[in-house]
């Protein structure tokens, strides 16, 4: 009598109804598509950037202590790189978009000097603190990414873990405090260059008097946009510094990924200030209907 090896080595003969199913083809069959992973790797970024941002403000609030020093330091470094940037970009783009063009159709009007009141609205609410944001992305935030980056790859951050040092309260907490601070500081300068370049263009340009170009000013000027201006601005600080530390701390692939890391910063950071700008926007004029009056 013939016996089935099959039987006898304790399986079932193939296509029988007790036959093993075959795990490595179900786990093939299973495998999500590449293509569905790199969709998800974007969604997988912010939500990491959110992790270490509430990271750094838990760890800001829960001990507010030993880092003042750093982030005075950061805050000095950032004024020396920004200052100058941000006065040319202020005036020349306040001179040249609101300026210009908002006083070439008021002009038509026969109302030049009210171009004071069209600058509360487009020079305090949105051009300065939005300008503001885009030189500190630009400036500030690169060289932070850089920064970290490079310590990243030359792996002084894990010679730091391995000392006992947190990297998160030593190196971010003090950067992105000093980004958020000297963003809302950089708003004042913003403001005040983007009017100055306003009357240059109604005046000298379009004949305005300065007492009629500040009274019209002062008609329309008030408290919430001033405020929501410098908060605005502060939140962009606070996108701009965590964005860009982000990007350092996860720096892969030596000095080329530094530089990726530093392009991909900026094109965030960019990102992130546009999404903040105009969800602050509609809740500010949400909360305070009267700024949409024109005087």
């Amino acid at each position: 009598m013939s016996t089935d090896t099959s039987r006898l080595e304790g399986g079932s003969a193939p296509g029988t109804a007790g036959s093993i199913p075959d795990t490595r083809e179900r786990s093939r069959t299973l495998t999500p598509p590449k293509w569905l992973g790199k969709a998800g790797e974007p969604l997988v970024t912010v939500g990491e950037i959110f992790r270490l941002g509430f990271r750094v403000f838990g760890m800001a609030i829960r001990q507010p202590y030993g880092y003042w020093a750093d982030t005075r330091d950061q805050c000095y470094s950032a004024l020396k790189l920004c200052w100058f940037p941000m006065a040319v970009a202020t005036f020349a783009f306040g001179f040249g978009a609101p300026g210009l063009s908002g006083g070439a159709i008021f002009h038509i009007f026969g109302i030049p000097s009210r171009l004071g009141s069209f600058f509360q609205f487009a020079s305090i609410r949105e051009f300065a603190p939005f300008i503001d944001g885009m030189v500190v992305a630009g400036v500030v935030g690169t060289a932070v990414t850089a920064d970290l980056g490079a310590r990243k790859i030359r792996e002084e951050l894990d010679a730091m873990e391995v000392l006992g040092v947190d990297p998160i309260r030593a190196l971010i907490i003090p950067r992105v405090l000093a980004i958020t601070f000297m963003t809302a500081i950089f708003d004042v300068m913003a403001l005040i260059m983007g009017l100055i370049s306003g009357y240059l263009a109604a005046g000298p340009v379009f004949g305005a008097d300065l007492p009629a170009y500040t009274a019209s000013l002062y008609d329309l000027l008030n408290v919430p946009d001033v405020i929501g201006s410098l908060a605005k601005a502060a939140c962009f600080g606070l996108v701009i510094g965590v964005v860009s530390c982000y990007m350092g701390l996860n720096v892969k692939g030596g000095s080329i990924g530094v530089g990726r890391a530093v392009n991909q910063s900026v094109v965030i950071a960019f990102a992130g200030v546009w999404i903040v700008n105009f969800v602050f926007t509609s809740m500010l004029l949400g909360l305070s209907p009267s700024l949409y009056v024109f005087k």
